[in-house]
């Protein structure tokens, strides 16, 4: 480890010098504390930091360790009924150490595990002595929870002979095989911008069915696939998404609260555990994992949160497992960008927004997709990533929108005239699209003529919406009998 000190503190961005052997990426402690902080550029012998804390009270000279390693998540058995911080961090047990003087906040610069060290976890394993396994097999599972069964996968880096079995229980940390006399555990440590390796890409040719008519009907996302919901306040963003995660049938839900109100977040903490899932009869929560960064909390935060969840997406994913993130919203993320941005006195894009924000948009939404997993005997997984954005005052055109525009695969426009009007969800059926053909499915699925009646209704809300004009200006009277049919008809669907 190498230690260097603070030159320059300009809020969550702190400059340091003296970190001589520091890589792009990795995470360092600043400060007395020892906050969070992660390096994000290097400019001859200073190191750009961005804090994952609050960093009021930092001062020129105080102490900034390298340690040595780039931010990165912990996989293993535990994960689902969580609810962790933009990096990791397990929220309940950190409220449980509180704040010195009671107030409702975290304490800074306090470490706790992310996982569940002392649990004992019965497994079942899946080799034998003298097997020969590479990289994504599986060596044992574990029922995480009644709604899913945890695979212990060989990790990416890793391939031999097994040379020995571990216990039928064991805890995270305990050994559980041998591969050529390596000591191996339940969990794994990856970094959070890096993708994990798959066998294959796969078409995404199979509908996520959320439940929700307007849809599943006109405007499906594909499993694997991409979809935006952009919309002003008070449209209906995160209810949506929140829907979404109660009735999808994605086998896990991970729901990002990035930068949105802690009142929003504290309902989802508080319905989701009460919430019955169809497939099990019991909680919500045994299926879903929350990562909340609110408004209030740390800006710099809310670009790890976003890739603390697409990371634990794809580790159950790699299981062979059908994966919902849903990211809300992704324009509180552009602002925290334009915030470092900013402090770091960069010549700023479109409405002050960093010139790579498409990148970084483009990053986030192509980790999305159904792939087979590595292994001798592949497994058939997605993440399929929903991303909410909020462009101020319903402006479409503002840049944040229109780049998930460009990238995702499904566009669902919410209407601030349906949702006065009480229409929920207030996706607006001719602004919205998918790019997905899943006529196929529908078609050997719910009926033969599926796609066809799917086309009729489409260019009947088209025409309605022609007709709505006309009947608003001059009556339904001069409408003619076959145009009465139609804008009726059109009033029903």
């Amino acid at each position: 480890m190498t230690s260097g000190r603070v030159i320059r503190v300009a809020g969550p961005v702190v400059v340091a010098e003296g970190l001589d052997h520091v890589r792009l990426y990795n995470v360092v402690r600043v400060g007395r504390r020892e906050l969070i902080g992660e390096v994000i550029r290097l400019k001859g012998t200073e190191a750009v930091i961005q804090v994952y804390e609050d960093s009021s009270g930092l001062q020129v000279g105080s102490k900034v360790v390298d340690s040595g390693a780039p931010l990165a998540v912990e996989l293993g058995p535990g994960l689902l009924g969580s609810i962790f911080d933009g990096v990791q961090r397990p929220l309940p047990a950190l409220a449980e150490d509180g704040d010195p003087f009671g107030r409702p906040f975290l304490r800074r610069g306090v470490e706790r595990p992310s996982l569940d060290r002392e649990r004992l976890w019965p497994l079942e394993y899946r080799v034998a002595t003298g097997d020969a396994v590479v990289a994504g097999d599986v060596v044992a599972t574990t029922e995480e929870t009644p709604a899913l069964t945890h695979l212990v996968l060989v990790p990416p880096d890793c391939a031999g002979t097994i040379t020995a079995i571990g216990p039928t229980e064991a805890t995270i940390d305990d050994h559980v095989v041998w591969i050529d006399d390596q000591p191996l555990t339940m969990t794994q440590h990856w970094p959070v911008r890096k993708r994990r390796p798959v066998a294959g890409r796969l078409d995404p040719s199979v509908p996520l069915v959320t439940g929700q008519r307007v849809v599943d009907t006109l405007f499906p996302v594909a499993r694997g696939g991409s979809a935006t919901i952009p919309g002003g306040f008070g449209t209906g963003k995160t209810v949506h998404e929140q829907t979404l995660a109660k009735w999808s049938d994605a086998d896990v839900i991970i729901y990002v609260g990035c930068g949105e109100r802690g009142n929003e977040l504290a309902e989802v903490l508080e319905d989701f555990p009460r919430l019955v899932d169809p497939r099990t009869g019991t909680s919500l929560m045994e299926r879903t994992i929350l990562v909340a960064n609110t408004s209030n909390m740390p800006v710099a935060a809310r670009e790890a949160s976003v890739y603390t969840g697409i990371t634990v997406g794809e580790y159950y994913r790699d299981q062979g497992y059908d994966v919902a993130l849903l990211a809300d919203s992704t324009s509180r993320w552009g602002e925290a960008l334009r915030e470092v941005a900013s402090r770091l006195e960069e010549m700023p894009g479109e409405e002050g927004y960093p010139a790579y924000l498409p990148s970084r948009l483009a990053e986030f939404y192509e980790r999305a997709g159904a792939a087979a997993s590595t292994g001798r005997e592949p497994r058939m997984g997605s993440v399929t990533v929903v991303g909410a954005v909020s462009p101020p005052g319903g402006d479409f055109s503002e840049p944040v929108t229109q780049y998930s525009l460009r990238l995702a695969g499904t566009f669902w426009a919410l209407d601030s005239d349906l949702a006065r009007r009480r229409h929920f969800p207030s996706i607006h059926w001719t602004r919205s699209y998918s790019l997905y053909d899943l006529g196929e499915w529908f078609n050997e699925t719910v009926a033969d003529d599926w796609e066809e009646q799917r086309r009729w209704a489409l260019r009947l809300l088209s025409q309605d919406e022609e007709l709505q004009s006309i009947v608003q200006l001059l009556g339904i009277e001069v409408l003619a009998p076959s145009e009465r049919v139609a804008f009726q008809t059109g009033r029903i669907l």
